[in-house]
């Protein structure tokens, strides 16, 4: 069965299909009431996409293939996680709605690209990303924006961690970016730092668990970095189990820690929407506190460590693994990034929005839109 209402859009390498990963069992969800397809580019993602979900996978290497398959599925609307040039060649589609779904929530300054004016909807977790939006961009529509919250989060998970009688801390640190502007990284400024302090609380276990590129990293700083943490574990007292964990689902690791090292990224907000009860530490990897607060208000219901104060940590860590000041903090700034969101509401409103979307489309073609794809 070739047919399709609505198309999972993927363009890129497998380097970068973490991105739609976390989505397909969401979209296996949809699938349900909206049968879904996955549009592929590259053979190799393909591939691996196929070992992960239930839902076709199809390949579409040119754009003379995209268009026939296109024209063969006939769907309604195309859903993209992420802003590849390559979805451009998607969006000629005018038989269709185009959505924008993201592949997390974070407030990097990538997440609020002009690429978005480019879908027909953009769906976002809620007012804080509504705000990045607006304030960030000139001339967007606001009305494109729509609030799912974050449905990749409602789906349970089997632990990855064993127990352990000791607190667990983990340092989940993001990747250095494609550019400067979007370099949060603090692997390279503070993660060998870091890492020693947490090594150092008492009665805690310590779990790292980088970022997917971090682990692939051709930027010597990086790669040299996440080594000597690497290093650094392995040396450490074995009796504490201390641990890296390079592969698997970060959300599958999150229920077995009682605090989070992290820097500004989807990590964080995954761990205040899922785990409000618990403390996170924000990084501020080249000093600049105001600007972090600024630009990412998660930061003001955390503790930050940078290089004035990494030094501290251990005993940082221990008070707040002790004292959480910083809850009541927390829960008011999870109503900003996901409004009123309870676990379980935000797949509704995805499911909803779609659904609603599907049929718009479907309205707008009977009353006589122009069906093409053109180079």
């Amino acid at each position: 069965m070739n047919d399709a209402r609505v198309i999972a859009y993927f363009a890129d390498d497998p380097t970068r299909t973490y991105q739609l990963i976390q989505w397909l069992e969401v979209l296996e969800i949809l699938d349900d009431l909206h049968h879904v397809a996955v549009v592929t580019r590259d053979a190799d993602s393909a591939e691996l996409l196929q070992s992960r979900t239930r839902l076709r996978v199809h390949l579409a290497p040119s754009f003379s293939d995209l268009a026939e398959l296109y024209a063969e599925l006939d769907a309604a609307v195309v859903l993209y996680c992420n802003n590849s040039s390559m979805n451009f060649q998607s969006l000629l589609d005018s038989r269709m709605l185009h959505i924008h779904i993201n592949h997390g929530e974070s407030d990097k300054q990538s997440m609020a690209s002009n690429n978005a004016k480019a879908y027909d909807r953009v769906f976002v977790a809620g007012d804080a990303a509504v705000e990045r939006y607006v304030s960030g961009l000139l001339e967007l529509d606001a009305s494109k924006l729509v609030r799912i919250g974050r449905p990749q989060l409602d789906l349970p998970r089997t632990p990855l961690l064993e127990p352990s009688q000791r607190r667990t801390v983990m340092y989940a640190p993001t990747w250095e970016g494609d550019a400067d502007y979007n370099d949060y990284t603090s692997i390279v400024a503070l993660g060998e730092r870091i890492v020693r302090v947490i090594l150092d609380v008492p009665d805690v276990r310590l779990v790292y668990k980088p970022h997917p590129k971090v682990t692939t990293s051709l930027t010597p700083s990086v790669a040299e970095a996440h080594l000597a943490i690497l290093q650094l574990i392995d040396a450490a007292d074995g009796a504490a189990g201390h641990t890296a964990v390079l592969s698997g689902d970060i959300l599958a690791v999150m229920p077995g820690c009682d605090a989070m090292v992290t820097d500004v990224s989807s990590v964080g907000l995954d761990w205040l929407y899922l785990h409000t009860d618990k403390p996170i530490l924000i990084t501020d990897p080249v000093g600049d506190l105001a600007a972090l607060r600024h630009q990412a208000p998660i930061s003001r219901c955390a503790d930050v460590v940078d290089a004035d104060n990494v030094a501290h940590l251990t005993g940082l860590l221990a008070e707040r693994l002790a004292h959480d000041e910083h809850h009541l903090a927390r829960v008011a700034m999870r109503h900003h990034y996901f409004d009123d969101l309870q676990v379980g509401d935000s797949t509704g409103r995805f499911l909803t929005s779609v659904s609603e979307l599907v049929a718009l489309r479907d309205r707008l073609l009977a009353g006589g839109e122009d069906s093409a794809i053109t180079a």
